[in-house]
């Protein structure tokens, strides 16, 4: 099969599409013919090295896949060859990872894909849903009535937050560096749309909740943002930090003023009874079509060096994915 490899830790010129062996499904296991792979920015820290020791090289990228059944392994009874899969991770080791023609998973790291969903939607799930949805919930314990801001909703996490809010009874105000991207954040389901490159947006949105403040604040890029969203936080309110790409000072009174909670958030920390639970939620949401993953991009497999460039650029649009 064809799969992306990864030498060494490095930038995206690093990965190579090279032919490796097929994988075989061993005990508990299956074996996935991919059709779409997404591409996340927690891809692009990994194979920079940013993650440490998590990954050895060589290796292969990517835990967001989906497509049909290829193979199952013994003692597999609840996925059969032909079955619409989504990924909610891979097999630990050799040449397992996602960005490839086939995936190896473990069968609890599988989830059915309802028929509405297609492949490319299917594979923009896991990350971004399942960390909304940790974020939202198990996190910052957000409650029908709060308000949260999305702050970047026109990415993957960010479409994903607006739609799980929006259909929990929270008023969601998203924000969007592009009108495009405003428009597609409208088109979610979000209350209230600002510019986040508008110089006065932090003041209309304190105008939007009538000086109150927001309850919660997912905040996707902390190194530029989290010393000002303490300063639209409610009493109480939350800010849970989904990425960051670097330092940042803050006002620590700023917390103390409003008994505010900065929390942080990493979807691997998760167990693996919250993590099935998650994808249980998800999975009705999908059925039901309240959850409609946005794919703004689509690339061959062999682009994925371009598509981590893509991944970490300003105007965030749905999400990207990789066609094998």
């Amino acid at each position: 099969m064809k799969a992306i490899r990864v030498a060494q830790f490095g930038p995206p010129s690093v990965m190579k599409l090279e032919d490796v062996p097929d994988p075989t499904p061993g005990p508990g296991e299956v074996l996935v013919r991919v059709k779409a792979v997404g591409v996340n920015p927690v891809d692009t820290y990994i194979r920079s090295g940013a993650y440490g020791k998590s990954v050895t090289p060589p290796y292969t990228p990517g835990s967001d896949a989906a497509g049909p059944v290829e193979a199952v392994g013994p003692g597999v009874t609840t996925f059969k060859p032909g079955d619409r899969v989504y990924t909610s991770g891979t097999a630990a080791g050799g040449y397992n990872g996602a960005y490839a023609e086939l995936a190896l998973s473990r069968s609890s790291q599988l989830h059915l894909l309802p028929p509405a969903v297609t492949f490319p939607q299917g594979a923009a799930i896991n990350v971004p849903y399942a960390t909304a949805w940790r974020a939202l919930f198990s996190r910052a314990r957000a409650l029908p009535g709060e308000i949260v801001l999305v702050h970047g909703a026109s990415g993957g996490v960010g479409v994903a937050g607006t739609q799980i809010a929006r259909a929990h009874g929270l008023t969601v105000i998203g924000t969007g560096g592009t009108e495009r991207g405003r428009a597609l954040v409208r088109d979610q389901g979000a209350h209230h749309v600002l510019d986040h490159k508008d110089p006065a947006y932090l003041e209309k949105l304190m105008a939007l909740t009538g000086g109150r403040g927001v309850d919660v604040i997912l905040e996707m890029l902390a190194n530029v943002n989290l010393g000002k969203d303490l300063t639209v936080l409610a009493k109480g309110g939350r800010v849970v930090v989904i990425g960051n790409r670097g330092t940042v000072e803050i006002n620590p009174r700023d917390t103390m003023m409003r008994d505010a909670a900065i929390l942080g958030l990493a979807l691997a920390n998760g167990s693996e009874q919250e993590i099935a639970g998650i994808h249980a939620a998800l999975g009705a949401g999908l059925a039901q079509g309240t959850l409609r993953p946005v794919v703004g991009r689509e690339l061959p497999l062999a682009d994925a060096p371009r598509a981590h460039e893509a991944v970490l650029e300003p105007g965030s649009y749905g999400k990207i994915v990789l066609i094998p």
